[in-house]
């Protein structure tokens, strides 16, 4: 696909693009593809945030049924939650919905190509595009999208197209085989989704000691802690676990339990897989971790 400056409109090979599910990610991605020249002729849309999100992002843009959507479209964007990606495609298959030669592209983590199936069978062109990144619903989702790396899973023929799309909407292609889509997705939500319930959780400790505004004290504390862990692996672990200081965690399991015993688990599986990689690591020798993991119930080294 041509980068050439002036109308991204007049670059060759424009698409029409079909967005089924205008939700906090596809109403952005398909706004990025517009930005890029590709046509939004049609979208689906549910629920009133939907509505709003497509009437905002993708003014102008027909709202009709998924059928429809796939009808008009020679780029079919799949953008729902992925236990109805499946079914989803099955359905559109069924009524006749997909083509010979169209694109079809989900924005699954979780799946791969199979997800696909129906629709390959009928001939379209299958891609699984995946943007590494949050989607909160904020008007700056979209400026999040710059430099974003991106999960591209596809037949080896279409490798160049869905790299190409990617690069358009201002992401980095990151090739995943379609065997390693589980694997890549687990990756990400341990890096995402429990990265939230871990500051959160820390924020309700602080709240719990008094202090108003955890976040003001977490920000500088844990935006180091990720450039650090990025940077230099296990070797930025820091903290009672790493030295073997057994009589500080014990301290804060009781406090816990007297406190806050709803975090108690937590607490003892992110410090029991703290001392895992601090003993691999060779940063926490056997003497220094026996009395800790006597504390964490873990049988010793």
């Amino acid at each position: 696909m041509d980068h050439t400056h002036g109308n991204p409109a007049d670059r060759p090979g424009r698409l029409a693009v079909g967005l089924v599910g205008a939700g906090r990610a596809g109403s952005v991605l398909a706004a990025a593809l517009a930005r890029a020249g590709h046509r939004t002729v049609a979208a689906s849309a549910v629920s009133s945030d939907s509505l709003d999100r497509a009437a905002r992002r993708l003014p102008g843009t027909p709202i009709v049924p998924p059928d429809s959507v796939v009808a008009a479209a020679d780029l079919a964007l799949l953008a729902v939650p992925d236990d109805a990606l499946e079914p989803l495609v099955t359905g559109l298959a069924e009524v006749g919905a997909f083509r010979p030669g169209q694109l079809v592209l989900h924005i699954s983590g979780a799946h791969g190509l199979e997800a696909l199936d129906p629709a390959t069978r009928a001939g379209a062109l299958p891609l699984a595009l995946h943007p590494i990144m949050t989607f909160t619903g904020r008007d700056e989702d979209e400026s999040r999208l710059a430099g974003v790396a991106w999960g591209v899973t596809t037949p080896d023929e279409l490798r160049p197209v869905g790299e190409a799309l990617v690069l358009e909407m201002g992401g980095e292609p990151l090739w995943i085989a379609d065997e390693q889509r589980p694997l890549y997705h687990a990756a990400l939500v341990v890096a995402a989704n429990h990265l939230v319930t871990l500051i959160n959780d820390a924020a309700d400790l602080l709240r719990a000691a008094g202090v108003e505004r955890p976040g003001l004290a977490l920000a500088p504390l844990a935006g180091a802690a990720l450039d650090n862990a990025l940077r230099s692996g296990d070797a930025a672990l820091t903290g009672p676990v790493s030295r073997g200081d057994a009589g500080t965690v014990a301290g804060h399991l009781d406090a816990l339990r007297g406190r806050q015993p709803s975090a108690v688990a937590g607490y003892l599986a992110m410090a029991r897989r703290t001392a895992d990689r601090a003993i691999a690591a060779g940063r926490l020798d056997a003497a220094s971790a026996e009395g800790l993991l006597d504390v964490l119930g873990v049988d010793s080294v």
